[in-house]
Order: structure tokens, then sequence, then C-alpha cells
């Protein structure tokens, strides 16, 4: 029993995809848009101001939400990272209640106090439905490994493969667009098991400018070729040199795991000598 407990996985309530992503905040821009539109037609132009600048207002806390919950994901989804610069979603409740302050005590002539309370009221929920930006580096020990070259270096290869696949996308030879999107598919995940083990990156650094800026090369220079250009010989020593990089990357994903391996060997056998002691 218990070992069906420890894989059991925790099943979380997920909000609708639409109010995950921030839109929920531009649903209230409707009825304040319809006001401001209404107050332009009949002609009260203090209206139209004070619920313009409401709208200009309410909008920008909304597009930063979305910004901010995108960079969180973002953020989460990758192994190794800095914690976002720009704290969007904090941006974004301040800017929420400063908005909920103005509607209420500038364009709904409501008291200032309770316009206050309502304004940090709308902050702190929030606060509380979105959470703040994330605030702490996920950086796990790279040994004497700087940090920043790490990060450079796979944001580098991640952008390359990024472009690779942006072209490959536009090739029309199927056979050849497969084994290309294989060789990505290798790509990343030899990208992946060195943010698992960035010590590895000693030894990958290479094979990642050599290799990836390689096939970002050949799929962005290919599209820039009328394939009618292209002839039988040609496109046979595009395929075999696709192969070949495929072949290169299988044994660089295979000695990486293996390096892996032989790590984990001496972290098992120099714990043993310590409980052994």
């Amino acid at each position: 029993m218990n070992q069906h407990l420890t894989k059991a996985k925790r099943i979380t309530p997920r909000k609708p995809k639409w109010i995950r992503s921030g839109k929920l905040l531009y649903l209230f821009l409707i009825p304040l848009f319809i006001s401001t539109v209404i107050a332009l037609v009949s002609g009260e132009y203090g209206h139209f101001l004070k619920n313009g600048i409401g709208f200009v207002l309410l909008l920008a806390a909304a597009a930063a939400t979305a910004k901010g919950i995108a960079q969180e994901a973002a953020y989460h989804e990758t192994i190794i990272t800095r914690a976002p610069k720009v704290p969007y979603k904090t941006m974004a409740m301040v800017l929420l209640g400063i908005t909920v302050v103005y509607l209420a005590y500038v364009a709904g002539d409501k008291p200032l106090l309770s316009s206050l309370f309502v304004g940090i009221l709308g902050s702190a929920g929030f606060g509380l439905y979105y959470g703040l930006d994330p605030r702490r580096d996920k950086l796990p020990d790279m040994g004497d490994i700087n940090p920043e070259l790490v990060l450079q270096t796979l944001n580098e290869a991640q952008n390359k493969l990024a472009e690779a696949e942006a072209s490959n996308a536009r090739i029309t030879d199927r056979i050849l667009r497969d084994k290309i999107d294989h060789a990505i598919e290798q790509a990343h995940l030899i990208l992946e098991t060195i943010q698992h083990d960035p010590k590895d990156l000693r030894v990958a650094r290479k094979f990642l400018v050599v290799f990836v800026d390689g096939i970002a090369d050949v799929t962005r220079h290919y599209t820039e070729v009328d394939s009618d250009d292209i002839d039988g010989a040609m496109r046979q020593r595009l395929h075999d040199l696709i192969d070949d990089v495929q072949t290169r990357f299988d044994k660089e994903l295979a000695r990486l795991k293996a390096n892996n391996l032989f790590d984990l060997d001496v972290t098992i056998d120099a714990l043993k000598a310590q409980v052994n002691h």
C-alpha cells in the first residue's frame, strides 16, 4: 500500500486556461468601454475623459497580468533560470489598486476612504488569486562553472533550435523535415540533460556550439533556396548530413547519460564509505 501511495500524484483543481492566462481582467473592460462610449456619444466629455483614463489604466493592468503569468509559466517550465527581472504581476497588482481607487473616487465620486479601502481590497484579492512574481533564481550546484555561462549557452542553444524549428516548418521535403525534427528533439534532450547536471556543459559546450548552430544554419539556408533548384545529388547529400547529425546527437546523449551514471556511482560509493566509517 505504501508503494502505491508514493506513486500517487496530487490532484489539484485547475483554473480554465483563459483565467490562468490573466484574461479575466479583460472582462471588466467591457462595461467600462461601454460607459466611455456612451459618455462620448452623449457629449459628456468630462465623464468620457474620466472613464477613458480608467479604461487605459485597467487595460495596462490586464496586459501586465497576462505578461507576468506567461513569464512565470516559462520560469516554472525551465530547470535553470534567473528569476524574472521585471515583476509584471506585482506591477499589475499595484496598478489595479490605483485603478480601482481612481474609478471609485475620481470617476465615481465616492468618498476617499471607502475608495482606498476598495482599492486595497482589490490589490489583495489580485495577490491572493494570481500570486506574486517568482523571486528566487533556479541555479543548482554547478561546481566551478560560471552560472552566467551556463544560462547564456543554454539560451543561445534554445534560440538556435527555435530558429531551426521555424525554418524546418517551411521545408516541403517531408522525409527531410521529419529527420530534422528528430534531430531537434535529440538536441532538446541533450539540453535537458545538461540542465539536470550543469557540470556536463564543460564537455558539451563545443558540441552545442558546433552542431546546434550547424543544424540551424542548414535549415535556414535550405529554405532560402528554391526547392526546384536543388538537384537529386544535393538533396541526397543533405539527407546524409542530417543522418550523420542524428548519429552524433545519439552518441552525445549516450555519453552524457553515462557520465551522469558515473557521477551517481561515485556518490553512492562516497555515501557508503561515510556510513561504514
